[in-house]
This record gives structure tokens, sequence and C-alpha cells, in this order.
């Protein structure tokens, strides 16, 4: 179970689960100015509410990404799909998304689900479902055996890597620069997943940077900002979450602190591009745009009920676009950010 990865290179030094040194910051060039990154998490449909389970989940959806595909086309946008082992074992979505990238139009990442991922050796819980969380020769494996099979259905190596539920480890980072992954983009700024057993991205920054010392290994965080005249005191006030409960939104909702994620989940088109003005002021120069592939189809995550939800997702992300290209933003592959950072 514990075959290496086809690599020489000595592993990261660094741990993925604290915040980086100053000095791990990725700079990137003046005419690079912001870019923007579309990313989807491209993955099975299953009951959010529900327990963990290996059996029982459905891929309806998968015939959607050929529109959803299309559409990106025809707004400038150049998606990565994060692609999930359940994913990967169709051959619908081997077909649609190994088109779109052998075109150049998209690129492949993965997505780490862990409990519908091979082998099967854990406990299924909720603690076990972020990946990081597994012995270093488990979750190893499962990273190995994804990695492999998203290139043999896709017929293209993945450029990127995920966790789901943003569950990264210790020796996470050490696996994918072992494996030859130039990208990671498994923190979501700003976050704190620890009640759930998971990690604590609430004092990560959303800047790009370094997870070793070679430079080898890009982590592109998905964009969170605060916004508001306390936006200072975002950490704090969202610690203050923890024992009161709404603290946040009432802070929110007079305008006072928002905490915004790039995300048609859940987020509205206004709030998007306040996000975006914000990302900008604090110069960011990428922005990382998420969501959930089963979002595509009515009825398969909790923000998308309803034909009208689908066309408001669609629509997010043409207004969103639209913004962006006002403010001078455009669409970026992972190799032109890689190749910039470097």
């Amino acid at each position: 179970m514990t075959e290496p990865f086809p690599s020489d290179r000595a592993p990261a030094p660094t741990s993925a689960l604290r915040p980086p040194a100053p000095s791990a910051r990725a700079r990137f060039p003046a005419d690079f100015g912001t870019r923007v990154l579309l990313t989807v998490d491209v993955e099975e449909e299953f009951d959010w509410s529900a327990p963990f389970h290996r059996e029982g989940h459905t891929l309806g959806h998968v015939e959607e990404l050929a529109r959803f595909q299309s559409f990106c086309e025809g707004i400038g946008a150049r998606p990565v799909y994060m692609v999930d082992w359940p994913v990967a074992e169709d051959a619908r979505a081997a077909e649609i998304l190994g088109d779109a990238a052998r075109r150049g139009v998209a690129e492949i990442g993965t997505q780490l689900h862990a409990w519908v991922n091979p082998p099967f050796e854990e406990e299924l819980n909720e603690r076990n479902s972020f990946a990081g969380n597994l012995p270093p020769e488990l979750e190893r494996a499962k990273l190995l055996a994804l990695r492999k099979r998203v290139e043999e259905a896709l017929g293209c190596a993945p450029l990127a890597y995920r966790a789901g539920r943003y569950g990264l480890g210790p020796n996470t980072a050490a696996m994918l620069r072992e494996g030859g992954i130039a990208v990671d983009s498994s923190v979501r700024s700003l976050f704190d997943y620890s009640l759930s057993g998971g990690p604590d991205f609430s004092r990560f920054p959303a800047h790009p940077y370094w997870l070793d010392e070679e430079r080898t290994l890009l982590e592109l965080p998905v964009t969170s900002v605060y916004r508001g005249v306390l936006r200072g005191h975002g950490q704090r006030v969202q610690r203050m979450q923890r024992f009161i409960p709404n603290f946040f939104a009432a802070f929110s909702r007079f305008r006072l602190l928002e905490r915004i994620a790039l995300t048609p989940e859940g987020v509205t088109p206004s709030e998007a591009m306040r996000g975006i003005d914000q990302a900008l002021a604090d110069r960011l120069p990428v922005l990382v745009i998420s969501f959930h592939s089963p979002s595509l189809r009515p009825g398969c995550t909790p923000y998308v009920r309803s034909e009208n939800d689908v066309a408001a997702l669609y629509d997010w992300l043409r207004r969103v676009y639209a913004h962006l290209a006002a403010r001078g933003i455009a669409s970026a592959s992972l190799a032109e950010i890689v190749a910039a950072a470097s």
C-alpha cells in the first residue's frame, strides 16, 4: 500500500497546517496584475446532512458539465476541474472533461474524498472524512490511486490538488511534492473547520505562497476576504462566533465586517463584487473562485434546489466575470500562474 510516488525529490520540510512565514509569499512580476482562476470540485452527489457512506451516491449532474464548459468558453473562463474518484470512474464525465482539457480550454486537478476513494482501511466517520487525519501511509495510498485513476481516465496528468472538505494534513504537502503536483488549493482562507475535526485556516492569508523551500509546490488559497470598517478585527470577531451564535452576522448585516468568499454558493453577486474590489485593494495577484459541480443540477446541493437556482448560478458567473473584466482582471491558467510566481 505504501508504493512511493514516482519522484526522487525530498519531502517538503514544513506542514501545510501552519500559516506561512512572510518569506514563503509568492512574488509576481508587476505586469502580471491580478488574475482569476475558476475551480470546480467535480464530485458525486450525496446528502450533505447525512452520515458519510461509501455506496449509494449518484452522478446525475455529469451531463450538465458539457453545458457548463460551453458557458465558460463564452465568458472567457478556463475552469480547473478538481476530479474525485467516482467522477473519474464515470465514462461520460471522462469524455466531457478530457475533451475540454485536450482542447486547452480547461485544466484537470484531483480532489480527494477519502470516504469514496480506495483503498478503504479507515473507519467511516467525520474525522476521517478529512484525508489529512488519516495515517500517512493510507493518505498517500489514496492520493496515489486517485492521481493514477484520473490520468488514466482523462488522458492527462493532473496539475493541481484539493483535499475534500479542505482536509489538509501535516504530511499532505510532502506527498503532493513527491507526486509532482505543482499547485495545491486546499486552503480556504479565514475559515475554521476544527470543530468538525478539520483544519483551522482562520489565520491564513489569501495571497499565494510556497509550501516548500525549493518553491516547487504553490498554494493557491480559495479566496475569502474581510471587508468593512472593522476588517482589521475580523479574526477576533470570528473567534467570538464560537461562543456567541450569530455574533458575526450582526456585524455583517450592517456591513461593519463581512467575510466574503468568492463562490456562487451562498454568496450574492453584489457581495462577490464587493469581495473582488476588496481583493484588488489588498493587491491579491490571484483570485480563486470555487463551487461544487452538483450545484449545476437542482436538488443536488443545499445551494441549488430549483431550475431558478441553477439559472441564478449561471447569472452569478456572468455578472461576476463582467465585473472582473471591467476591473481589468483576466483569466489565467495554472501553468501561467506557476510560471509567473517562479
